[in-house]
Order: structure tokens, then C-alpha cells, then sequence
């Protein structure tokens, strides 16, 4: 019996798109996010193949990181910019790889004003970004002209290099936003006061583009429908925005939400899915040009229902592109549990570009580095045995496999998965079970034999006939060595997330990932935030009828009290948290917060008896009367299989280095592993 087809699984997402003077192939837009490929040393060559992998995978229109109208709107000194002539071979690199695989592609225009991380940053106003270290100057009222025609001259330096079209950036708290608002316009010429006055610049600036560019143009304008502030914009003043610049010569509007400065997570993995779709229906309603939407859409199915549904008339999706470049393809095959899907765990894109680095993806470590790591058919297939199914090995199993060797995973445990079956347990990270989902499908399509409930000892591996012996046996959890560390109140983290009881004090030693992850999983009531939209936006005080303005003021958050008294303790005298994503760790911080979690710092844990857990706080002593305390101080390589192995052999992921669990490093290590293999 044939597979399904594209038609009948995704009617909406893969239809066409008549645009009058072009067409989009099917209604998928992979989204603007910038890379760090953008500064970095033959970065636009990297551009080309990153951009044009995701090309061949089915994707209909492509937007690029943000790129700078003038130096005065750069991200940081030295980031990228279309300002000069002398830039334009650059990104044609970029257009013709693209367009030579099959797709089309749009230049994102990106003036952050006073979000610049550099001393030479503009705004409306010299008001401070609660992100940035840097005041910005106010920018004279004879130098606003000077910004549109910038805008405009880089319009049409990169019609001139090739791309189909440009977004420009008018939301997320960038440069035009912040005109936009009271928050950080206070002007009183002819660009501040009345809003009217205020949205002038950003409609002036989708004016002069089009008149620059011609008609046969795409012009995208990020419009920030939802500021996720208390000073931003309401719903009426979104519309009469929205339709000023479709009057203004837009050829779609894509839907930004929440500004970067706002306390709202909008696209980690607590966020459900197509969460903020309804927003975008509110305003469709009154606009004529197609609209798209965004934010944690992450699936085929997703899309094709937000569409179905009419929230939208395209979807932008950024982030699942780095995990999968041709999720579009498969969809269309009918084989959309083959897509690689996003997590949303930022571990490897934002977090990356935020702290200085190049862009990849936790659970494709190819990402961005397409010209650097490639899987290519092995010389000769060799027999590889692994040992352990955790992230390392599962990578490293499957891309062996693709190479054309001959793989046997083994695991000790009933189901493959390693520390992501504790991952997909905890409240806000259900995604990881996809991953987990991709490479069970991945290892039965590649052959894999794969023999769980199966341990074997030392012996037995000097005794397999393989070319290639891998260790991925992971990690053990550190205990305490304390007095009374095996007190029965003391219970370990793997079997609190297993299921086992627990009371309603509790205290828990170690404040990382996984202390964070037992707090979130004991702290949680019986709403479902993170699967159930409503309950998100009430959990966060979002006011889903818009009539609050930025969707936040004067909103008051429902939270769901927990049901423990939960004290979550580290050793260090930094903030607790502190070590977390850079992205995401405010966000797990608030959500222990909102649940009244006692989270301190400089502890010094002296013994566990019937009244409790005995320690010091600051020098000062105290006891913790708690039913339980949980451990979760660290983890040990596991590493018993190596104590009297006979044979050469690889230690990939928690087996070679267990500090700080890293699911990016052990799936990136397996990876290159089987590379050379």
C-alpha cells in the first residue's frame, strides 16, 4: 500500500502561493535566525551550503539572519552589515546557492537601536535596554531621515545581490518598535507623542523600501503583534499598524511576538506548541496580504492545523530547520516520523549566538557546519558493536549506520533513551520523546540491531568479533559522603522521576540541570502549562483577548501553588541557577520562583538523621526538617566495563566526561566518531 501523499496529509502547508509577480512553492518559510556564520572567517561560504541544504530539503522561501542597514544598527562592533557596494559578491553566494537548489530567499534588514551591544547605539530615546550595558544616544531628529534611506539603500543592494526579497525587522523591542511604544519613545517632534506620530518611521521606512526596490519585490514586515511589556502596543494600535504598512507596500507580514527584554519565555520547550497562533488570527482578520505566523511550530502536523484553522497563511519556522533540513521533504513523502524534530531546548542555537559563537543544534550537530562534517559512505564496512543507547550512542549508532557499517547497539536498560527517559518525564520538556521517537525510527531503517535488557560484562566484550568496540555506558550519580547518607530519608533523582514517594518537605542537594529539572518535577500540580495554551497565558498573565496593553499590563499571573515545600540547595555562593542556559535559565528560575521554591546558595551539607538534613547556610548552622532529601550532587563516568578490557576500544558522551550532563556534546561526539570510523 503506497504512502500517503503531500496532498492529502498536508493540503494547506504544501499548497502554493500566487504572490502576482512570483510564487512560493508551498507555504513553509524557515525563519530568520542569525548564526554567528554571519562574522565568522568564510562564514558566507558556510551561509551558502547551510541555506542551501535547507533549499533541497522542500523549504519555500528562506529568510537570513538579521544584516545591519548602516553601523550605527549593528548587534555588536563588527557584525554584519549591507552598507557598501564592496558587499554585495558576498551574500550573491548566498542567492545562487539557494536559488540553484530549488527555493527562494529574502535578506532580513536588522537595526537593533538601543538592543546594540556596542557604545555607538541609537533610539528614539536615551533610554538604557534592561539588556544591554550600553545607554543609547537619542537620535536627532536630522538624522531619522538618514536611517530610512539606509534602509532603503540596503533594500536595494540586496535586490542587487540577488535575494528575492527583505524582511524588515519591526519587532522583538528592535529599532522601529521602539519608536513604536511609550515604553522607550518619548519624544515630542513630529516622531513621538500621538501614535500616529509614533509609527511613522517604521511606515516611512516600508515606503522608501518599496519605492527603491520596485514592485516585482518581496517586502516582509515583522510586526510585533504582541509586545509582552506593560508599555507596549494594544490591539487596535497593532491593526492600524498592520494595515498602514500593507497600504505602505507590503507583500506579507510576519507575526513577531514578546520583546527580547520581556520576562515571557515564547519559544523554549515549557512553551506549548503553536502557542501564540491566536494572535496572529486576531489580527489576520483585518489585513488583506498574506500573514504568517511563528513560534514553536515545530512539526508537520502542527502547520498544517494552524493553517487549516486559518490563523494563518503561511508558517515560519527557524529552528526546526537546524534540526532537520529536510523536514519539508519528508513531510511531503508522507514520512514525517523521520523529521529530526526541535526540541526548543536552545542549548545549541541561542545560547550559542548569544554567548559569541557559531550556531548548531543539539540534536543535529551538523547544523552550520555543513561543509565541515559530512557523512559519506565508509571506505569498507566495518562491525561496530556499542554499548549504551543513551544520546552518544544513539548518534553514534545511527550515523555509523548511514555510513554503511554494520551496527549493534546493546543496552543494559528495557528502552533506548539514557538520561533523555528522565528528560521527557520533567514538565516543560515533553519534546525530548521526539528525539527519542527520531532514532528508534532511524535504527530500524538503517538496520540496526539494537538488543536491550542485555548486559554485558568485560569478558564478553574481549570476546566480540567486531572491528569496533564503543563505550557510551554514560554515567552513575554521585552519592553524598556525609553522615547518614544512607539514611532512609535519602532518595536518588533517577527514582523520584521514576515514580517513587515522595514527601511533602523536601529538600534537594545540587542546584544544576538536573536539581532544577527534580524541583520543576516535584513542584508541579495538575495543569499542564507547557502542552495546554490557556493555562500557559494564564501562568504567565497573558491576556489572551489583547485588550491589555503588550498583552501584560496590569495582568495578574494564576499560578498553580505547589502542593511541597521544596528547598533546592548548592554549595557555590553564586546565584543559584546561575550556570544554566543563557537563554533559558531565567526562564527555569521564574517558573521555581512562581512556585515559591527556596532556592539557596553557600551550603555546606554536615549530616542526615531522623530530624532531617543538618547543614550550615553562610557559616550559619541549620536543620532542614524535610521527609526526604534528594540527591542530585553530580555524576561519575561509568566506566567499569574498561577495569580489565583486552581490546582497543572508543568512551563517547557521560562515559568519557560526566561534568555537567551534556546531551549537545555526547550526540555531537558520537557523531564525529562514527565519522571516522
Amino acid at each position: 500500500m503506497p504512502s500517503p501523499t503531500s496532498s492529502s496529509l498536508y493540503p494547506h502547508l504544501l499548497a502554493p502561493l500566487d504572490l502576482g509577480f512570483t510564487h512560493l512553492k508551498n507555504r513553509v518559510i524557515m525563519g530568520s535566525m542569525h548564526t554567528g556564520l554571519e562574522e565568522a572567517k568564510d562564514g558566507f561560504e558556510r551561509l551558502a551550503q547551510y541555506f542551501a541544504e535547507r533549499a533541497r530539503g522542500g523549504v519555500g522561501l528562506i529568510v537570513t539572519g538579521g544584516i545591519s542597514p548602516n553601523q550605527q544598527g549593528l548587534t555588536f562592533v563588527g557584525s554584519a552589515a549591507l552598507d557598501d557596494e564592496k558587499k554585495v559578491a558576498q551574500h550573491q553566494l548566498i542567492t545562487s546557492a539557494v536559488h540553484q537548489a530549488g527555493s527562494k530567499i529574502c535578506m532580513q534588514i536588522l537595526h537593533t537601536g538601543r538592543y546594540a551591544y556596542s557604545p555607538n547605539a541609537i533610539a528614539p530615546s536615551a533610554i538604557k535596554a534592561p539588556i544591554s550595558p550600553f545607554t543609547p544616544k537619542e537620535v536627532a531628529n536630522e538624522d531619522i531621515e538618514q536611517q530610512i534611506e539606509d534602509f532603503a539603500q540596503t533594500a536595494r543592494l540586496a535586490q542587487s545581490a540577488g535575494y528575492d526579497g527583505v524582511e524588515i525587522m519591526g519587532s522583538e523591542g528592535y529599532f522601529l518598535n521602539q519608536f513604536i511604544v511609550t515604553r522607550t519613545n518619548h519624544r515630542d517632534d513630529e516622531w513621538g507623542g500621538s501614535y500616529d506620530n509614533r509609527i511613522r518611521l517604521a511606515v516611512e521606512v516600508v515606503k522608501r523600501v518599496r519605492e527603491a526596490v520596485g514592485e516585482k519585490f518581496m517586502i516582509i514586515y515583522r510586526l510585533s503583534m504582541l509586545d509582552l511589556v506593560p508599555e507596549g502596543s494594544d490591539f487596535e494600535e497593532v491593526v492600524q499598524l498592520a494595515k498602514a504598512i500593507e497600504k505602505a507596500g507590503a507583500t506579507m507580514i510576519n507575526t513577531g511576538i514578546g520583546w527580547h527584554e520581556a520576562r515571557i519565555p515564547t519559544i523554549a520547550t515549557k512553551v506549548p506548541r503553536a502557542a501564540f497562533t491566536w494572535v496572529t488570527n486576531k489580527v489576520r482578520k483585518h489585513l488583506t496580504v498574506p500573514v504568517i505566523t511563528s513560534n514553536r511550530i515545530n512539526t508537520p502536523e502542527v502547520a498544517e492545523q494552524v493553517l487549516a484553522n486559518g490563523d494563518a497563511d503561511l508558517i515560519s519556522m527557524a529552528r526546526p530547520f537546524l534540526a532537520d533540513p529536510e523536514f519539508v521533504n519528508k513531510a511531503a513523502a508522507g514520512q514525517s516520523e523521520r523529521i529530526n524534530t526541535c526540541i526548543g531546548c536552545n542549548q545549541a542555537c541561542l545560547d550559542h549566538v548569544f554567548n559569541g559563537k557559531v550556531s548548531s543544534c543539539l540534536v543535529n550537530p551538523r547544523a552550520c557546519e555543513e561543509t565541515r562534517i559530512i557523512i559519506a559512505p565508509a571506505q569498507a564496512q566495518k562491525a561496530i558493536a556499542i554499548i549504551g543507547a543513551g544520546p552518544a550512542g544513539l548518534a553514534c549508532a545511527v550515523t555509523a549506520a548511514q555510513r554503511g557499517h554494520k551496527v549493534t547497539l546493546y543496552d543494559a536498560g528495557e528502552q533506548i533513551g539514557g538520561q533523555f527517559n528522565i528528560a521527557k518525564r520533567i514538565p516543560g520538556k515533553e519534546e525530548f520523546s521526539e528525539t527519542l521517537r527520531y532514532f528508534s525510527v532511524m535504527l530500524n531503517e538503517l538496520n540496526v540491531t539494537v538488543k536491550l535488557n542485555t548486559y554485558l560484562s568485560t569478558q564478553q566484550l574481549n570476546d566480540l568479533h567486531v572491528d569496533e568496540l564503543v563505550l557510551a555506558t554514560g554515567i552513575t550519580p554521585r552519592g553524598l559522603d556525609i553522615p547518614g547518607h544512607d539514611h532512609a530519608k535519602v532518595i536518588s533523582y533517577l527514582d523520584v522521576v521514576k515514580g517513587a514517594y515522595v514527601g511533602k518537605k523536601v529538600a534537594i542537594i545540587g542546584a544544576g540541570g538536573i536539581g532544577f529539572d527534580v524541583a520543576e518535577f516535584l513542584s508541579h500540580g495538575d495543569r499542564e502549562p507547557s502542552t495546554n495554551i490557556a493555562q500557559f497565558m494564564s501562568q504567565w498573565g497573558i491576556d489572551m483577548t489583547m485588550t491589555a496593553r503588550g498583552g501584560v499590563a496590569c495582568m495578574t499571573p494564576d499560578i498553580e501553588a505547589s502542593t511541597r515545600e521544596i528547598h533546592l540547595l548548592q554549595r557555590k555562593a553564586s546565584k543559584v541557577g546561575a550556570g544554566l542556559g543563557k537563554t533559558t535559565g531565567w526562564i527555569h528560575r521564574a517558573g521555581l520562583q512562581q512556585k515559591q521554591v527556596n532556592m539557596v546558595s553557600e551550603c555546606d551539607y554536615i549530616a542526615i538523621d531522623d530530624s532531617g538534613l543538618h547543614l550550615t547556610i553562610a557559616g550559619k548552622s541549620k536543620t532542614l526538617d524535610v521527609e526526604h532529601i534528594i540527591v542530585c550532587a553530580g555524576q561519575d563516568s561509568n566506566r567499569l566495563l574498561c577495569e580489565g578490557l583486552k581490546r582497543e576500544y572508543h568512551l563517547i558522551g557521560g562515559a568519557e566526561k560526566a561534568t555537567q550532563l551534556d546531551a549537545k556534546r555526547a550526540i555531537r561526539q558520537g557523531t564525529l566518531l562514527a565519522i571516522k570510523l
